[in-house]
């Protein structure tokens, strides 16, 4: 038996903490791991992972200095550490490393979900120091880092110095939804994206596109769900280019499907993205993406097969194929099925569930 303990925020629910969500329910079938999570915040992904009778921890990072929530991991494990921690993010992977010290032979294995980048602002003193002590000991004390894309593993190997076999790639997951989109109200069509309100995903820009499209047709409308710390910004942005009633922010959705089924086109915007789950869930529902060129992007959609990837932050280049698929019927359901089909060949759950497996069994068996 091989006990593995995940350490996360789960501060949020959005694209790592759903992610960690679908791998440890796709991991349940293994019935030679046993499985645990040890949290730093009460939410939804605590309320999920209990679903799925996984034992949970929750360390409320809010109320504890660093050395306090490290204090009560430990007490929390009662001196029975897993054979394996898998942390997610910097301040998990320090904590990892911390707990390991602590027994003999307790293997480190890391996910990275994206790059920190300083889009929108500069980074603190303390961020950085942070950052450089994550990668010091994510490539010194950890058996694998996961990269979620070839473009974050290249990024640790040609920015940080890390060898190329100590980076895996498995891409992200995502349960694949029997409904296919099939919506033929031309008057309703819908371009719509959801995710938090963080500077990296430049919503700023998906409301000039918005804007540009509206000069050619009034017959668009535009949906954004999710919430964030830009909410504010966004709104000001959408009510100062006259596009109220033709941009709708959702909100936060506890149930995104809904949402999906909506939807004619996803568009994305992001500066940067790894395997982001939200643009997996909209493929899955077979729906065509239009999306910025950058990141994993590239890993997951071909350009002019399940949707298009736009070179440069135009708007205007956005628009054109916004207008493209809402004039073109056939070649829009034909990109949707592509995109279908991709999530369900290479981004299930199982798949990711079974790449990840077989790593865990690879660091216990290797070391």
């Amino acid at each position: 038996m091989v006990k593995v303990c995940h350490i996360m925020s789960g501060d949020l629910w959005a694209g790592a903490e759903v992610m960690a969500f679908h791998l440890l329910k796709g991991l349940k079938k293994y019935k030679d791991l046993e499985l645990s999570a040890i949290l730093l915040n009460e939410g939804k992904l605590a309320e999920e992972i209990r679903e799925l009778s996984i034992p949970v921890e929750v360390v409320d990072e809010n109320k504890m200095s660093f050395f306090q929530i490290f204090l009560s991991i430990r007490k929390a494990f009662n001196g029975k550490l897993p054979d394996i921690i898998h942390s997610h993010r910097y301040k998990e992977n320090i904590l990892a490393y911390l707990l390991s010290k602590t027994k003999k032979d307790v293997k480190l294995i890391g996910t990275q979900h994206g790059m920190l980048e300083a889009y929108g602002g500069s980074r603190s003193l303390k961020n950085r120091f942070v950052s450089k002590l994550n990668f010091l000991v994510l490539s010194r004390c950890f058996q694998n880092v996961v990269a979620v894309s070839r473009d974050i593993q290249m990024s640790f190997v040609n920015q940080y110095g890390f060898s190329k076999d100590k980076v895996k790639v498995i891409h992200n997951g995502i349960n694949i939804s029997e409904n296919v989109h099939s919506r033929k109200e031309k008057d309703t069509f819908v371009i719509g994206s959801s995710g938090r309100f963080f500077p990296v995903k430049d919503y700023p820009l998906m409301v000039e596109v918005a804007k540009e499209v509206s000069k050619i047709t009034s017959n668009i409308r535009f949906e954004l769900a999710g919430d964030g710390p830009e909410w504010s910004k966004i709104r000001g942005l959408i009510k100062k280019c006259g596009m109220d009633g033709r941009f709708i922010l959702r909100g936060f959705l506890s149930d995104i499907s809904p949402f999906y089924q909506g939807l004619d086109v996803y568009l994305n915007t992001s500066f940067h993205e790894g395997i982001p789950i939200s643009v997996l869930e909209a493929m899955a529902y077979g729906i065509p993406v239009i999306a910025s060129k950058v990141g994993g992007l590239i890993e997951i959609l071909g350009d002019g097969v399940q949707g298009f990837l736009i070179e440069g932050r135009n708007p205007r280049d956005f628009a054109e194929r916004c207008i493209a698929l809402y004039e073109n019927d056939s070649l829009r359901r034909e990109m949707g099925l592509a995109a279908r089909e991709k999530v369900m060949k290479e981004f299930s759950v199982d798949h990711m569930a079974q790449q990840y497996y077989c790593l865990y069994l690879s660091v216990v068996n290797d070391h």
